[in-house]
């Protein structure tokens, strides 16, 4: 592209090896305080983390994972009830003071996630596979267990330490450890579930024990864990496309199944019987459960996606919005499907009305902004990007398009700008690589070797 005019030089306030050893000073300093006391086991564990940055990076990662499932559903009465079990639940186990909050989330796929520090979403796709509210509640009970065990948090710390080397006082950052980092703020790579914990087998099985334990503390029927590890286990038989992403960082067994069986007729056999509260599921999912044949339609497309099938995706997504013409999540699926296979024009409308259905939810905007780079309108992207950046702020990501939005519309200065901040954000992969180029290129920052 050619350049319209020269700007006057900035300065960075770190050079890319300050940043890596300023990270590293940090993470060693962590890494001699780094075990703490269990809150259920009571055992010592491995933590970099203290509760209360546990609970500031949940809240800084959750809007940007949420998001990324299309956001919360708009049933309030549903979110109202999730969040009410949920807390039910919270309240009766070994951190009830954690700032408890779940969603119900668009997403069409089988999942449910915790972020650690009191947020969890469940996905519709999945709640349309449960039939009672003793399911629900170990499903939630389960991810409460996690946070509780403190398991995201161990396994942040223990990535962090498996990615540094420690050199006496002050350590030094491989390339790895800062795309670790990136995903450590809760930012970046959002549609695949990076900012999600991957669980060990034993970190399953002590969320599945206590999470079947704080909810029959809070009055729910033990058997709704049985009940919802067979439910898994028969997808996995028949939609294993579709449950891949939930077993990557939930790994199920049949050991697992087996224990909860074992703990319902063992630890919970003398208890008397308690309902299900099967009406009460119902009645509370009755809005998502109307439009469970479009939400079928849209794993299948999902799945017609993962092999490549873009006609099938395109056949099972129309007929997803012909059962629900206005379901946020089917429409951007539907857009999503158009880049793809760089149709952008196809993909606008839409987004577009995407937008108009669900205005404050900010994946939309997003969209709108991908469609209009690959038809080469960079005004209209720049002006999407600055908008979702203003909705959903804190992703380094949209930084990077806005700046690259600048540089093809020939305003140079603002987007070096934005390129400098990208590079404080993130420092490794092909996007930091363009802007730290573009900054050279144009004589803002000297080359790395200079700054050596």
């Amino acid at each position: 592209m050619r350049q319209r005019a020269s700007i006057s030089r900035l300065d960075l306030p770190l050079s890319r090896r300050d940043f890596l050893r300023v990270g590293a000073a940090g993470a060693a300093g962590a890494v001699l305080t780094g075990c703490a006391t269990n809150p259920v086991t009571q055992k010592t564990q491995f933590m970099l983390m203290t509760e209360a940055q546990e609970i500031e990076m949940d809240q800084q990662r959750r809007p940007h994972q949420f998001s990324s499932d299309w956001g919360a559903v708009q049933d309030d009465g549903l979110n109202q009830y999730i969040d009410t079990l949920g807390r039910e639940i919270g309240a009766r186990t070994h951190r009830p003071n954690l700032p408890y909050y779940f969603r119900v989330l668009n997403s069409p796929i089988h999942n449910a996630y915790t972020l650690g520090g009191g947020s969890c979403g469940v996905l519709r796709g999945l709640i349309l596979e449960m039939d009672n509210e003793a399911q629900f509640a170990a499903v939630l009970g389960h991810e409460i267990g996690h946070m509780n065990l403190r398991h995201g948090a161990e396994r942040m710390s223990k990535a962090i330490l498996g990615q540094l080397i420690v050199a006496g006082i002050v350590g030094y950052v491989q390339a790895e450890h800062e795309k670790y980092a990136e995903l450590a703020a809760g930012l970046g790579m959002l549609g695949a579930g990076a900012l999600l914990a991957h669980y060990s087998r034993e970190d399953e099985r002590e969320a599945d024990e206590w999470g079947m334990e704080y909810a029959v503390r809070a009055g729910q029927n033990p058997r709704g864990m049985v009940q919802a590890m067979d439910m898994l286990r028969k997808l996995d038989q028949h939609q294993p496309d579709l449950i891949a992403r939930m077993f990557a960082s939930h790994p199920m067994s049949e050991e697992r199944y087996q224990t909860a069986r074992g703990l319902v007729s063992s630890k919970y056999g003398a208890l008397p019987d308690v309902p299900d509260n099967r009406e009460r599921f119902m009645d509370n999912t009755a809005g998502i459960r109307r439009h469970k044949g479009a939400v079928q339609a849209m794993q299948q497309g999902v799945s017609c996606v993962m092999k490549k099938d873009y006609r099938g995706a395109a056949q099972q997504y129309d007929v997803a919005l012909r059962q629900a013409p206005n379901d946020y999540a089917a429409l951007l699926l539907t857009a999503n499907l158009f880049l793809t296979v760089n149709e952008p024009a196809k993909a606008k409308p839409y987004v577009d009305q995407a937008h108009r259905v669900y205005p404050s939810e900010p994946m939309a905007q997003h969209l709108s902004g991908m469609i209009a780079l690959r038809q080469g309108n960079f005004g209209n992207a720049h002006d999407a990007f600055v908008a979702y950046r203003q909705t959903l702020p804190g992703n380094p990501d949209t930084t990077f398009y806005v700046g690259y939005s600048l540089e093809n519309m020939g305003r140079r200065q603002p987007a070096a700008q934005e390129y400098t901040n990208y590079l404080q954000a993130v420092t490794e992969g092909e996007f930091a690589q363009h802007a730290y180029t573009r900054l050279v290129e144009w004589g803002v920052v000297k080359p790395q070797t200079q700054q050596q």
